[in-house]
């Protein structure tokens, strides 16, 4: 039975936003948070000090899915206290330094455009067995964000800190989840940090890439009923 006193914090992938997680508003009806994360600033921490502050339960479930994974570490890091269990989709929780690539998604987003960028970065982190449907939900979610919001979050994915350290420390439980797919961060990463943490699990999601919520969504459901079951 989910305790009555526990709230759900969905926080998105880029470049989508919080209507992302469509599919898993109704896992904890009345309690749960899907921000659009875009406009609570441009540091990784404002993010998610502004996250978190939506909450009101002492205890809560963080799921976020790529920089949104990052982002729930960053409130694991403000609330470890509130935090009862992180799930981390796609996330990688270290940061490697890659300015080329930083550069050159800016220079698309601003050469190219909005839709350009999408074709080139994010379009390509679907499984091949991702339906047309969903690829085309996702891009229209992509295509109505401000291009500034988009290429905001890049530099803040960009440069945000290494968070192995909270990864390993959590007292909780930490899901790891990643389609079989996903080469961002893949399968190699994913496993590694379930290992780092103390409470660590790995799910692999066959025939899925980046965007677990929208790909399969009653996997990722089933495996968040379960920690909203035992949080």
């Amino acid at each position: 039975m989910v305790d009555s006193k526990l709230e759900l914090l969905l926080l998105h992938a880029l470049p989508l936003d919080g209507t992302m997680w469509a599919e898993q508003m109704e896992l904890l009806p009345g309690a749960t948070y899907a921000p659009t994360l875009y406009s609570f600033g441009d540091r990784i921490e404002s993010w998610a000090e502004k996250a978190l502050a939506l909450t009101t339960a002492k205890r809560l479930v963080v799921v976020g899915c790529s920089v949104g994974g990052s982002c729930a570490l960053e409130v694991a890091a403000l609330a470890p206290d509130r935090v009862a269990a992180l799930v981390l989709i796609g996330t990688k929780a270290w940061r490697r330094l890659d300015p080329a690539y930083h550069a050159s998604a800016l220079e698309t987003l601003y050469e190219k455009g909005l839709e350009a960028a999408w074709c080139e970065f994010w379009k390509p982190l679907f499984a091949n067995a991702a339906s047309p449907g969903t690829i085309e939900r996702a891009k229209r979610i992509t295509m109505r964000q401000p291009l500034e919001d988009v290429a905001q979050g890049v530099t803040i994915f960009h440069t945000r800190p290494s968070r192995d350290d909270i990864l390993s420390s959590f007292p909780g439980p930490v899901v790891v989840v990643t389609g079989s797919e996903d080469v961002a961060p893949g399968l190699k990463t994913s496993r590694k940090q379930a290992e780092m943490a103390q409470h660590g699990r790995l799910h692999v999601i066959p025939d899925c890439g980046h965007y677990v919520p929208m790909e399969q969504p009653e996997a990722i459901n089933s495996i968040i009923r379960q920690v909203l079951e035992t949080a």
